[in-house]
């Protein structure tokens, strides 16, 4: 878990300047639409609704914003054929990596995913290739500051949620993806601040990358995750805190 933790707590601090926030409404605008697709408008009744529209107003995304993605997806103004695409490969060191994706043409999007790899030394594998190295979980993240570990551990358990790990700034509290919207619930009406919240894929093992080849992996997954069809990234690489820290710094 560690190499993803650093990762998601490099990537949502990243979000928060402004030449991001743009990029990150795109992604939240896609999400938000294929899912009222999917599941409707109903909130309470569409989980993955919920979820997006939660992280779109912690994005501070503005309500009007929200409420055309939402009609958008059902319809009612119309909607770009939005394709989900799972794309698994190898980066550097042989990290494996997950990359999903909202597209409106698979062929362009194909293209730039496969670019991004080969130019920092990865490539696109066939379909399952890396899949069964990752298990689908809810990640929600809580400042340590805000709460004792045994008292969140507490709550976690009790609202449904699987274990409680930890980095050097935040608290991971790890659901099965039907229990994340409930569990964040619970951890909200118990007064905790969400640092951070996603539905992602964690490795079930990890492999060890430093040097060039951790550099790599970290600009792969940098550009990856900035791509604008790209709505997830995931990998089990492990680097070093030192390392991660020079990347964030840099």
């Amino acid at each position: 878990m560690s190499g993803h933790s650093k990762w998601s707590s490099i990537k949502h601090k990243k979000a928060l300047t402004d030449s991001k926030r743009g990029k990150v409404f795109t992604k939240l605008i896609k999400e938000i639409t294929i899912a009222a697709r999917l599941g409707g408008s109903d909130i309470n009744a569409n989980p993955r609704l919920r979820t997006a529209v939660t992280i779109a107003k912690k994005q501070s995304m503005p309500n009007d914003n929200i409420d055309r993605a939402i009609k958008k997806g059902t319809g009612a103004t119309g909607a770009d054929a939005l394709e989900e695409i799972t794309y698994e490969g190898y980066g550097p060191g042989g990290v494996a990596i997950m990359v999903e994706v909202l597209s409106d043409n698979r062929n362009r999007t194909v293209a730039e995913i496969r670019f991004i790899f080969s130019r920092r030394g990865g490539n696109i594998g066939e379909t399952g290739c890396v899949g069964w190295m990752f298990k689908k979980r809810g990640v929600i993240g809580i400042e340590k500051s805000a709460i004792d570990e045994d008292k969140l551990l507490e709550i976690a358990l009790d609202a449904g949620a699987d274990d409680v790990t930890s980095d050097d700034d935040t608290f991971q509290v790890l659901t099965a993806p039907e229990h994340f919207a409930t569990v964040r619930d619970a951890l909200e009406k118990s007064g905790l601040a969400i640092a951070h919240s996603e539905l992602t894929r964690i490795p079930e093992n990890t492999v060890a990358v430093s040097g060039h080849a951790a550099g790599q992996v970290l600009k792969l997954m940098e550009e990856l995750e900035d791509h604008d069809d790209v709505q997830n990234v995931a990998a089990n690489f492990d680097i070093s805190e030192q390392e991660m820290a020079q990347f964030s710094a840099a």
